[in-house]
């Protein structure tokens, strides 16, 4: 490719950590793309005849089934997808191929590609998080009235419903598809025509490439157009937030599905058995979704420090872009799989939830809402109050409602029988009426809404 400067060729350890191919192959689909829209507008523009234009379009497409057949081949000469397509076009149309290099750079030529693979891999993240989102909505719709035990420092505080928690978990996957959607509006500007660094002597057209790619428009500075990668660090900052959500709801599986708790049955298809425990049900799809948001944590690390130094324009230390961003795709994918099948095939156990949550005085806070309501107490009167009841409960070994109302009054006066009408779980969890609570009948509302607005993406 150098050779007319280069009088000998590299040392093998040269070769070898020079070569991107070995990873950057994944770009073929992008690479072939450019290619052919980069030498469409270089006929249109008169900068390279329609003949040779047609010629090299033809090879580019034989390529692309070759590749799609049979994988594309690794050879470290000629270092990277961009090369070795080009030397491939070359065996087949012969010296026409030369030409279509033409007014551009590999190093817009990757940045191209790269967005272009980035973008993709938006899309793909996002239908994975609507279909998560949709297994959430059915599993919440099922269990709206399901009492379970709502924590705080992993203790009981009051209850809530399975509902509700689920939802809790669409609303995180709501905000993770709008940061890959923000991700993906601000990197939709297309580099090819940045050249090297400075642009290019040539007429070319850089809209009419930007539109045949699907770009809303060209970059407008050739030396951040081939010297950033912020699009690839928005995707893995993305990512990483969305692993993050992943990995708590993977954590209460696997806290869930302890013996303990009891809470849920993991399905036979996202467990495993032990090698020498029988009875034993690991939920090891839920513990690597939980390991992967780490990895995919690393990888976002990664890049930042690669990016974190270089100085205008391109350094080949961004070569090193790719693989991260590669295995965190690849990590996310899993996961986001995992937690969908997971979600649809596992058992719920209510009647566990809701035995837990009637045994740790989850009521406390509704005796004291009570007690400032009818009594006209202060709340911190009223919360002092209540702890006096809880100790009293607890000294004699039964739950809130299981005190005599004799017990009650002799901690507050002001306490008569209608308390008791607040002190079950049920009556909690529907009195929990406030925009966002889990009351049934708000957990529906928030259900129909998220439905509708579904509906309304996929019109």
């Amino acid at each position: 490719m150098w050779g007319g400067r280069f009088a000998a060729g590299p040392a093998s350890v040269m070769r070898e950590i020079n070569a991107s191919i070995p990873f950057d192959k994944r770009l073929w689909k992008q690479d072939i793309a450019g290619s052919k829209a980069h030498v469409a507008m270089l006929a249109r523009q008169g900068i390279v005849a329609q003949a040779d234009a047609d010629a090299i379009s033809a090879g580019l497409d034989q390529i692309a089934a070759e590749y799609e057949a049979n994988g594309v081949p690794v050879n470290l000469d000629l270092e990277d997808i961009h090369m070795v397509t080009e030397s491939r076009l070359a065996e087949l149309i012969g010296a026409a191929a030369g030409r279509l290099h033409t007014a551009r750079s590999r190093n817009d030529q990757v940045a191209t590609d790269f967005r272009l693979w980035v973008r993709d891999a938006m899309d793909e993240v996002d239908a994975g998080l609507a279909a998560l989102q949709a297994m959430l909505l059915t599993r919440a719709e099922e269990h709206a009235d399901a009492v379970m035990p709502g924590f705080t420092h992993l203790q009981s505080a009051q209850p809530v419903t399975l509902g509700h928690h689920l939802m809790a978990y669409y609303e995180m996957v709501r905000r993770d598809r709008s940061r890959f959607a923000d991700a993906r509006e601000r990197l939709n500007e297309c580099p090819l025509g940045a050249a090297a660094l400075a642009g290019t002597g040539f007429p070319i057209d850089r809209h009419a490439t930007a539109a045949a790619l699907g770009f809303a428009k060209p970059t407008d500075n050739s030396l951040d157009s081939v010297s950033d990668r912020d699009f690839a660090l928005d995707y893995l900052m993305a990512a990483t937030q969305c692993s993050l959500h992943l990995s708590r709801l993977a954590e209460e599986f696997i806290i869930w599905a302890s013996q303990p708790f009891g809470f849920v049955k993991l399905p036979d298809a996202y467990s495993t058995g032990s090698s020498i425990m029988p009875q034993k049900r690991n939920p090891d799809a839920a513990e690597l979704v939980r390991g992967h948001a780490g990895r995919i944590m690393g990888c976002m690390n990664a890049l930042c420090v690669t990016m974190k130094g270089l100085p205008l324009a391109y350094s080949k230390d961004m070569q090193d872009d790719k693989p991260p961003v590669f295995e965190a795709h690849d990590l996310l994918g899993l996961s986001i799989a995992a937690m969908t099948g997971m979600i649809e095939t596992v058992t719920f156990r209510t009647d566990r939830m809701r035995g837990l949550a009637e045994s740790g005085f989850a009521t406390a806070t509704d005796l004291a809402d009570w007690l400032v309501r009818e009594g006209n107490v202060p709340f911190r009167e009223a919360h002092h109050i209540t702890g006096r009841a809880v100790a009293a409960a607890e000294a004699a070994g039964v739950q809130l409602a299981d005190l005599p109302i004799e017990t009650l009054k002799g901690i507050d006066a002001r306490i008569d029988e209608r308390i008791y009408a607040v002190l079950t779980v049920d009556a909690s969890v529907a009195s929990r009426k406030s925009h966002g609570g889990t009351a049934p009948d708000q957990v529906r509302v928030r259900i129909a809404q998220a439905q509708k607005n579904a509906e309304g993406q996929t019109k």
